[in-house]
């Protein structure tokens, strides 16, 4: 990834997800491969749709006046357009669609049969956040048309198409390259940053990715989990401490700004020091890396940037000591990067493939579609770290040559609340599972749920 060479003026950076959707979003809706049959590599690749469309195998024919929907590989600065789809389950007129106000209306004109979100449809209007499945045969993630940022710089633009960039940063979506761009832009100046995001963001790839595309990358990052650091004692791990300090015979501490002088001090979990003690880092911060340590008289200065992180509301921070960090960059969750999933899913099998070359089923891993649409409309916590977990859990628990969606699996999934509207009671439960001998994908059918891991949660929620 190559480094940028100006200095820039740095804006007051905050979530652009928080925006109004007015201000991102073009007109219509984006399809994007999540899982292909007879096509996997083109995970990743999407379509906009912004009026009407027919989606099908191959390309248009000479008596075919409709409109064809082309997938893309989609860059900030440019799309490439893709071959058209080639999976002989799928008709050459699959899917008719229309872009509407209220949503994406599909209708099936093939011999593929239709599902939104697990159930078999004819036809249906799906909404950004749906999953468009035909069955084993393709599965597509639709999404707002949002545009892509503009970059800044020339990072990643060599990056291989849904690869891991050099930073581990691995996406396509727009949210994705915002935050390749905000980093190398920030790591271009002088100023100590503070990344925010919910737990399991990637908030320390992403401090260390500042630290890499900085000028000072030659020198090793320093880190240090903040919270770790006894109140008592945040003097000397910060500035270090004088020979025979505080008692004859005790060694020489160079401290972390010491430690980290030329380069980066990266401090993950900022957010947990108490008031009290971010007020010992106010003069460090404020005044060119002035210091000084425990026992000496000298005043010391340290070249030091500082990156500091956070799960917290920046709001928790001492005021004086958030405005020591001009520059902010917020960690996407993975709810508003959902399209990036299969790219991530495809990331860590591949690199769990390396770690456990004997387990068969990671070598050219086959992934069952149910599983990936259950990966995409999941409600993450804890995102990445969440998204390893259950992927894991699929690994571990599937007594297939592939990787399933197994019960294990389905327990632990949580669907968007707008499912949960009007669900079922217990005593309606325990009729249907009772109608039903049982079996808990009849019974989910009966109760009108999406699926059957649907019904497993409401099972756990009232002890059954």
């Amino acid at each position: 990834m190559n480094r940028m060479t100006v200095s820039p003026t740095l804006p007051e950076l905050s979530a652009p997800w928080d925006k109004p959707a007015g201000a991102r979003k073009k007109s219509g809706y984006r399809l994007v491969i999540a899982w292909s049959f007879d096509e996997p590599a083109r995970i990743g690749e999407s379509a906009a749709i912004t009026g009407e469309g027919v989606l099908g195998r191959g390309g248009p024919q000479a008596d075919d006046p409709s409109a064809r929907v082309v997938f893309h590989r989609r860059r900030p600065d440019h799309a490439t357009p893709c071959p058209p789809l080639d999976a002989a389950r799928i008709s050459r007129a699959q899917l008719a669609l229309k872009a509407t106000a209220e949503g994406l209306h599909v209708r099936s004109i093939g011999k593929c049969t239709l599902m939104k979100n697990g159930l078999e449809e004819s036809e249906a209007t799906f909404a950004p956040g749906d999953v468009l499945t035909l069955k084993n045969a393709l599965v597509l993630y639709v999404t707002t048309n949002d545009d892509m940022p503009s970059l800044r710089s020339d990072v990643a633009r060599e990056l291989a198409f849904g690869e891991a960039d050099s930073l581990g940063i691995v996406g396509e979506g727009p949210e994705a390259w915002r935050l390749r761009d905000e980093l190398a832009f920030v790591a271009a100046s002088p100023h100590h940053v503070l990344v925010f995001g919910e737990s399991g963001t990637g908030k320390e790839l992403a401090a260390r990715a500042i630290h890499v595309l900085s000028s000072r990358h030659e020198k090793t990052l320093v880190a240090r989990n903040a919270a770790t650091i006894p109140s008592g004692l945040v003097d000397a791990e910060l500035f270090g401490t004088a020979k025979n300090y505080p008692n004859a015979g005790s060694p020489e501490r160079v401290g972390l700004l010491g430690e980290a002088n030329g380069s980066t001090l990266f401090l993950d979990e900022i957010g947990e020091l108490p008031p009290e003690v971010q007020a010992h880092l106010l003069r460090v911060l404020d005044r060119d890396g002035e210091y000084q340590r425990l026992g000496e008289s000298t005043v010391r200065r340290s070249d030091v940037r500082v990156v500091a992180a956070t799960n917290r509301d920046a709001s928790a921070l001492k005021h004086d000591f958030l405005a020591r960090f001009p520059a902010r960059i917020a960690a996407p969750p993975l709810t508003v990067r959902r399209e990036d999933i299969p790219l991530l899913v495809r990331h860590l099998l591949t690199v769990l493939a390396a770690k456990m070359p004997n387990v068969e089923k990671l070598q050219n891993a086959q992934i069952e579609p149910a599983l990936i649409e259950v990966l995409l409309r999941h409600e993450y916590t804890h995102h990445l770290r969440e998204l390893d977990r259950l992927l894991w859990l699929a690994v571990s628990t599937s007594t297939a040559d592939f990787i399933a969606l197994t019960e294990a699996v389905e327990k632990e999934v949580r669907l968007p609340v707008e499912e949960r509207a009007g669900e079922p009671s217990k005593d309606d439960i325990e009729k249907a599972l009772s109608a039903a001998g049982g079996n808990v994908t009849r019974a989910a059918e009966r109760l009108t749920l999406p699926n059957r891991f649907a019904l497993y949660r409401l099972m756990k929620k009232h002890g059954l």
